[in-house]
C-alpha cells in the first residue's frame, strides 16, 4: 500500500514531521529513508536539518542550520562544550524561525510533508526555550507531528526501555503535539517484545524479576505510572536500513494528523485569536530567556521585537536568512550586496534546495569584537 496521502490525487494539508530521539537512535537515517520513500511515491518532501554538529547529511536539505550558524564558532565565541554549543546554536536559529516558516509556506503547495531532522541533544525540546519556539511556530500554521525514534536493539533491557519511555513521555507533555514512537532497527531485533511490555504489565514485571536493584524497583513503579501513557501512544516498528514499516508509519502519521485537527488545532486557533500584543510580549520573554542562556555576548544591545520577530539590533538575533523565491525588490537589493556576500547561492536542481543562509557569525564578528580581544 502506498504511503497514506503521499501519492493521492488530492493531497491534504502540509504536515510537519519533527523527528526527535537520542543520539545514535537512527533519526537521520530514518529521515533519509522517509525522503526516499516519498520520492518514490512522487511526493517529494521539504527537508530541514536542525543539527548544527552533523558532519555529513545523507539527504539534500532544503534548509540547513549549518549554513546559518557555525557550531564550532559558537563553542569558541561562548566558551562552551559540544552540548552547550549545539543548544546555543539552536537558540540562535530559533530567534529567526519565522523566516523558516515563510519558506515552508511558499512550498506548501509543492510538498505535502516537511521532514525535520534534529540533534541528539533532546534537551533542546524538553527544557530549552528554542524548542518551544520551533514547535509552537510549526503547530500554529500546519498540522504537526512529533516522532520519537527509539533504538529497539538497545532497549531490550527493561530498565533501558523504561528510560526511553520516560524521555518520550517528557517530550510528549512538553511539545503538546500528536506523538508517535518509531521503534527503529527492527532489522536487528523485532519490536514485538517492546509492544508486549507496553500492553501487558505482567510481562514487563517478569522481565524485571531478573534484576533486584533499586533501579528495577523504581522501574516497576514507573511502569504503573506510564500505563495511561501507553494506552494512547501510537507505536510503529521501522527499519531505516531496510525500509520496512514505512507504510504503517505513514498510516500512523495520518491518524496523528486527524488527532491534531480534532484536538490540537482548535486550541491553536484560540491562541491565535489572542495574539497581537500578548504574542509580542511572549516572544520578547522567550528571546530574553534565550539571551540569558547565551550570556553577555548575546546582549550587546536591546530592542523591542515585533510580533513577527522582525529585525532587531540584538547582536545574536540579527540573523539574516536568504530565501529561494525572493521578491523583485529583494532580488535587486541582493544584487547590490553581491560584492560583499560570500554565500554559495548554488541551487541543486534535483533536490530543489533553498539557497544557503548567510552566515550569522561572520556578520556578528564584524559588528561585535570577540570577548577575548578586550
Amino acid at each position: 500500500m502506498a504511503a497514506a496521502g503521499a501519492a493521492s490525487a488530492t493531497p491534504g494539508p502540509t504536515v510537519c514531521v519533527l523527528v526527535l530521539g537520542m543520539a545514535g537512535s537512527g533519526k537521520t537515517a530514518l529521515v533519509q529513508r522517509l525522503a526516499a520513500h516519498l520520492h518514490s511515491q512522487r511526493a517529494a518532501p521539504y527537508i530541514i536539518n536542525l543539527d548544527p554538529a552533523v558532519h555529513e547529511l545523507p539527504f539534500p536539505a532544503n534548509i540547513d542550520i549549518r549554513d546559518t550558524v557555525k557550531y564550532k564558532e559558537v563553542m569558541k565565541q561562548y566558551g562552551l562544550g559540544p552540548n552547550g554549543g549545539i543548544v546555543t546554536s539552536l537558540n540562535l536559529f530559533a530567534t529567526r524561525f519565522d523566516q523558516v516558516m515563510k519558506f515552508i509556506e511558499k512550498r506548501q503547495t509543492a510538498s505535502q510533508y516537511v521532514l525535520i531532522d534534529t540533534p541528539g541533544q533532546i534537551e533542546v525540546f524538553t527544557w530549552s526555550a528554542s524548542g518551544t519556539i520551533i514547535t509552537e511556530a510549526l503547530a500554529s500554521s500546519f498540522p504537526s507531528v512529533v516522532v520519537y525514534v527509539m533504538d529497539t536493539s538497545r532497549s531490550t533491557s527493561p530498565v533501558t526501555f523504561m528510560s526511553n519511555m520516560l524521555y518520550a513521555c517528557s517530550i510528549l507533555y512538553k511539545t503538546k503535539l500528536p506523538f508517535i514512537v518509531a521503534m527503529n532497527k527492527t532489522d536487528i531485533i523485532d519490536h514485538s517484545f517492546a509492544v508486549e511490555w507496553m500492553q501487558d504489565f505482567e510481562a514487563f514485571q517478569d522481565a524485571l524479576s531478573q534484576e533486584a536493584t533499586y533501579v528495577s524497583n523504581l522501574t516497576r513503579s514507573m511502569s504503573l505510572v506510564l500505563d495511561e501513557f501507553y494506552n494512547s501512544l501510537k507505536v510503529v516498528g521501522v527499519s531505516a536500513v531496510q525500509g520496512t514499516g514505512l507504510d504503517e508509519f505513514f498510516e500512523q502519521v495520518a491518524k496523528a494528523v486527524d488527532e491534531y485537527e480534532r484536538e490540537y488545532r482548535p486550541e491553536y486557533e484560540r491562541l491565535r485569536k489572542k495574539r497581537g500584543r500578548m504574542q509580542s510580549q511572549q516572544q520578547q520573554e522567550q528571546l530574553e530567556r534565550l539571551q540569558r542562556d547565551m550570556g553577555p555576548l548575546a546582549v550587546e544591545s536591546s530592542s523591542a521585537v515585533s510580533g513577527s520577530m522582525a529585525e532587531s539590533s540584538l547582536g545574536s538575533s540579527a540573523l539574516i536568512l536568504t530565501r529561494g523565491a525572493l521578491e523583485e525588490e529583494e532580488e535587486q537589493e541582493e544584487a547590490q550586496e553581491s560584492d560583499t556576500d560570500d554565500i554559495d547561492h548554488e541551487v541543486t536542481e534535483e533536490s530543489h534546495e533553498e539557497p544557503a543562509f548567510r552566515s550569522f557569525l561572520q556578520e556578528a564578528k564584524l559588528r561585535y569584537p570577540a570577548r577575548n580581544s578586550h
